[in-house]
C-alpha cells in the first residue's frame, strides 16, 4: 500500500514541495496528489504588475507537474476532517474526498477587510488573479474616458506601497492617493523611507499618513477624522488573512487561523500534519515568527519536505535554516529599496535604493518562475524508498523531533 501524501494549494510553497517530494522519494512507495482550487500558477508577487496591464505568465500546473508524477486535482478545498484523514473538495462535478497519511496545507492567505463597511463590497484588493484583473478592467476604463480619475489605495504596506507606485507610473493620467495608519512605511529605516518619498512625489502619489479609514463607499473612501476621499477605484491592500479551514478542523492554530508549527513544520496538534507558506505559524532562527511572505514560503516549504523525506525514509530530520533577511520592494519598474533587517527583525540603517535593487527583485521573481515551473531540476534523481507504513509514520514523527 503507497503512502498517501497530499498537497493543499499549488502557491509557492505548495508547488515547491509537492515537486521536490516526488522527486525525492520513490512513485513504488509514495504517492503524491495536489488539490489547487485554480489549473493555474499564479504570480502573486506580482498582481499588483498585472491590475496595471502587464503581462504576467501564469503557467499551468499539468505543465508545472508533467513528468513528476505528481497528481492534480483542481478543486476547493472544503474540510479536513484529521481523525479519518481525509480532505474533502469540491468542484464542477460536486467534488468528493480523498485519503492522507501525511497531509501538506499550503493554501496561503487572501486579503483581509478589517471589518470595515464597504471594504468587501466595494473596494478591489490583489490577493488573487481574478481580482487584479477586475482591477485591471477598471484602471482601463477611467484612462479610456479620458477624463482622469482617482485611485486610493488603502494601507502602507510591502503590498500597498508597490501598488500605489506602480499604478501612478503605469497610468500617469491617473491621480493616486496611499493611505497609511501611520507614519509611512514606519518599518523601513529612516534613508529608505526618505527615498520612498521622493519616490512618490516623482510618480505623483499622494501620502496621508495617521488616517484610519472608517467607511468604504462606491466613490468614496471615508476617514476617522472626517476627511473624505473621493476614490474611482479603492484598492485594499490593509492586511491579509487565512482561510478557516484548519481551524475547522480542529487543529491548533493562532487567533488570526495559521497552523502552529514545531522546527520541523509539523502541527503540534496533529504530528502527520505539515504547514508551510503563509498557512504556517512557524518561529524563524531568530526567535520570532517568520512573516507572511515568499521568502518564508521557500524556507518553511523545505524544512517540511526535509522532515516529511526524513521520517518516511527513517532519516535524521535536518533543521534548515528559518530566517528573514528583509524587504524587497519595487517602485514601479525602474526604482526600488532593498532594507536589510537584524536579528531582531528590525529595518538596518543602511539600504540600497534606486535602478539596481528594482532589477534584482525583477531577477528574483523571475527565478522563483522558473523554479516553480520545473520544481525538480538539481535534485538528486536517485528515489529514496520508504521504510516507515502510512500507520506508523505519526509515531515517527513524534520520536524525531523528541
Amino acid at each position: 500500500m503507497k503512502h498517501r501524501i497530499v498537497v493543499l494549494g499549488a502557491g509557492y510553497a505548495g508547488a515547491f514541495t509537492a515537486g521536490t517530494l516526488a522527486r525525492r522519494l520513490s512513485p513504488k512507495d509514495a504517492e503524491i496528489t495536489v488539490v489547487n482550487a485554480v489549473p493555474d500558477f499564479v504570480q502573486r508577487m506580482r498582481l499588483h504588475q498585472l491590475a496595471t496591464g502587464q503581462e504576467v505568465e501564469a503557467p499551468k500546473l499539468v505543465d508545472v507537474f508533467a513528468g513528476t508524477g505528481v497528481r492534480l486535482r483542481v478543486a476547493r478545498v472544503a474540510g479536513i476532517d484529521p481523525e479519518r484523514r481525509t480532505v474533502a473538495v469540491a468542484d464542477a462535478d460536486g467534488g468528493g474526498e480523498l485519503g492522507y497519511d501525511t497531509l501538506v496545507y499550503a493554501l496561503g492567505s487572501h486579503g483581509a477587510e478589517q471589518g470595515v463597511p464597504g471594504a468587501a463590497a466595494h473596494a478591489f484588493d490583489i490577493a488573487a488573479r481574478p481580482s487584479a484583473l477586475r482591477l485591471r478592467e477598471r484602471l482601463d476604463a477611467l484612462v479610456e474616458r479620458g477624463e482622469g480619475g482617482s485611485v486610493v489605495v488603502v494601507g502602507d504596506g510591502l503590498t500597498g506601497i508597490e501598488t500605489a507606485t506602480e499604478i501612478a507610473e503605469a497610468r500617469p493620467g491617473l491621480t493616486v492617493t496611499l493611505v497609511a495608519r501611520g507614519e509611512l512605511a514606519a518599518r523601513l529605516s529612516a534613508g529608505a523611507r526618505a527615498h520612498l518619498r521622493g519616490a512618490c512625489d516623482r510618480l505623483g502619489v499622494t501620502v496621508l499618513e495617521y488616517a484610519e479609514v472608517e467607511t468604504v463607499e462606491a466613490h468614496r473612501v471615508l476617514c476617522a477624522d472626517g476627511t473624505a476621499l473621493a476614490s474611482d477605484a479603492t484598492v485594499w491592500t490593509a492586511g491579509f488573512t487565512v482561510g478557516p479551514v484548519a481551524a475547522a478542523a480542529g487543529l491548533e492554530v493562532t487567533e488570526d487561523g495559521r497552523i502552529v508549527v514545531d522546527r520541523h513544520m509539523r502541527s503540534v496538534s496533529h504530528p502527520n500534519v505539515y504547514a508551510a507558506g503563509d498557512s504556517a505559524h512557524a518561529i524563524g532562527d531568530n526567535g520570532l515568527p517568520l512573516p507572511m511572505s515568499c521568502a518564508s514560503a521557500g524556507y518553511t516549504g523545505r524544512q517540511a519536505v526535509e522532515a516529511i523525506v526524513g521520517v518516511l525514509t527513517g532519516r535524521t530530520v535536518p533543521q534548515t535554516k528559518l530566517e528573514y533577511v528583509g524587504n524587497h520592494i519595487s517602485l514601479g519598474r525602474r526604482d526600488g529599496i532593498l532594507q536589510l533587517v537584524d536579528g531582531e527583525g528590525q529595518a538596518k540603517q543602511k539600504f540600497m535604493g534606486g535602478r539596481g535593487p528594482a532589477r534584482l527583485k525583477a531577477a528574483i521573481l523571475a527565478m522563483s518562475l522558473w523554479a516553480t515551473a520545473h520544481p525538480t531540476f538539481g535534485l538528486p534523481k536517485r528515489k529514496l524508498r520508504l521504510t516507515s507504513t502510512p500507520d506508523r509514520s505519526a509515531q515517527q514523527v513524534g520520536r524525531v523531533a523528541a
